[in-house]
């Protein structure tokens, strides 16, 4: 009897938010707890050489469901209110060619409730009702007794304080999450295939773990921050070190170690509850026709360096997870394999797109991680004031460019994989400082005019860094019910 083509893969792409690209066991981390994730890394392939080309949440996010660069989707700022630019997104592109496309938890687009193309979007905006939308996990937290309270714990959304969560488990993002995507792909239309998008917030602050798995790290040395030879001399920081060494600056050792046993627990937690969804996918049938891809928008820097959170080129914030798992017996993806190819964020659409079949639209900057084309060098870019910071990457060696006071660093990640030794004024790499400038010089070229005199490289002019007042405590959210007033025109708000 003939049979017809093999059915069409199921896609379920899982990203997370702040979670450092060797915060794994597979990648060697001598704590954390990521059994599932070691698991997936296993079973598919990893590319340790991924990176956020502009590692900030609003941006990244643009860049994944686009394709595209900075320079294409118009935001290497964080802009708020700012809505998706008109290409083609990922979600749409798999609905165009028959996909049924579903996303879960936060999506990080404006207006709030813009479905970027997918059908239906469960959403969870880590408190931002300002901008317009009640989220559907606020109206879960209001349907079950605790309207306004998702918040009410204390601890501020960018600040490194830490406490166990203050509501039942049930009611913890992570958990919901989980629930509303297995049960999405229980209802999935079974004459199509799924596309589903899950996006978990953490393990970005606020640092509220369940006291489980706080309890899982309570007797373990989270490890001491290291401090590159550059770092040495806080007066000799770039303006943006200094920035950001002034904003989360005063945290003791104590307060550090369990800022990081926090931070660890956020992610175990996370890798214990995606064994849920694939959980659901097996029983369903859907396990060995489905490609999974799971990802973080960014690092963060965890008190290396002496710095915190994102917004770097260091590899603990711009360096990030990248495990693919394809479908059963797809000898592009295979198994247990280590890719060592520089990828970025770009990247994911095409590749996802490239497994299931489906032709990339041209918009689209990145290439397939699954075919044979490769780059040469991975550019970032992220603001644009005074702590504005560029990169270029070729695999090896990494430039790092600060405009404020013309400053320039230069790291060898194969000798020196923690960033410990600035090797930007060493003669024997000047060949390579020159190389890796001129290809800066060649991305910049007409996107920071203010930074060029008579078509050089000359930055901006030294400032003296003050620190200002925190009077909203970092984004500080606070009783949500009644809802805050709506402001969709805000300024800033993280």
């Amino acid at each position: 009897m003939p049979t017809g083509p093999p059915p069409r893969p199921h896609v379920l792409l899982v990203c997370t938010d702040h979670w450092p690209g060797t915060l794994f066991g597979h990648a060697g981390h001598p704590v954390i707890q990521t059994p599932t994730l070691d698991t997936l890394a296993r079973s598919g392939v990893r590319f340790p050489r991924a990176y956020s080309e502009c590692p900030v949440c609003i941006p990244a996010r643009r860049t994944l469901m686009t394709g595209t660069t900075t320079a294409t989707h118009g935001d290497r700022v964080f802009m708020v209110d700012n809505p998706m630019p008109p290409v083609p997104t990922v979600a749409q592109t798999f609905r165009d060619n028959g996909y049924q496309a579903y996303a879960v938890g936060k999506l990080h687009v404006y207006p709030q409730r813009d479905r970027i193309g997918f059908d239906d979007v469960i959403l969870a905006e880590e408190g931002r009702p300002h901008l317009g939308a009640v989220d559907d996990y606020e109206v879960f937290l209001g349907e079950n007794g605790h309207a306004g309270e998702g918040f009410t714990h204390g601890m501020s959304n960018n600040e490194y304080g830490q406490r166990p969560w203050h509501l039942s488990e049930a009611m913890h993002v992570t958990n919901w999450t989980t629930r509303q995507m297995a049960r999405m792909i229980r209802r999935r239309d079974p004459t199509r295939p799924g596309f589903w998008y899950l996006s978990y917030c953490h393990p970005h602050p606020p640092l509220t773990p369940l006291q489980c798995y706080l309890d899982l790290y309570r007797d373990e040395d989270p490890g001491e921050p290291y401090l590159g030879d550059w770092a040495q001399d806080p007066d000799n920081l770039p303006y943006a070190l200094k920035a950001v060494r002034g904003r989360f600056g005063g945290l003791s050792d104590r307060q550090i170690a369990w800022a990081r046993r926090a931070f660890y627990a956020l992610c175990t937690h996370i890798d214990h509850q995606l064994r849920v969804v694939i959980g659901t996918l097996r029983e369903e049938g859907l396990a060995d026709n489905t490609i999974v891809l799971f990802t973080a928008d960014h690092g963060d820097m965890l008190g290396d360096h002496g710095l915190w959170a994102k917004r770097l080129y260091y590899e603990q914030s711009a360096n990030v997870p990248m495990i693919l798992v394809g479908r059963a017996g797809d000898k592009r993806v295979g198994h247990n394999r280590v890719d060592d190819r520089l990828v970025g964020w770009q990247d994911v659409m095409p590749t996802l797109l490239d497994l299931a079949g489906i032709a990339v639209p041209d918009t689209v900057d990145g290439i397939s991680m699954a075919g044979d084309e490769r780059r040469e060098y991975l550019y970032g870019e992220c603001g644009e004031d005074a702590q504005a910071t560029r990169m270029m990457h070729d695999g090896r060696y990494k430039l790092i460019y600060y405009p404020t006071g013309d400053r320039s660093q230069l790291f060898d990640l194969e000798e020196d994989p923690e960033e410990r030794c600035d090797i930007s004024d060493s003669p024997e790499h000047a060949g390579i400082m020159c190389r890796l400038k001129d290809r800066l010089v060649e991305e910049m070229a007409g996107l920071d005019p203010a930074w060029f005199q008579n078509g050089e490289l000359t930055g901006l002019a030294e400032r003296e860094y003050s620190l200002p007042p925190n009077r909203g405590l970092s984004g500080q959210r606070g009783l949500h019910w009644p809802p805050p007033p709506t402001d969709p025109g805000s300024s800033y708000v993280p």
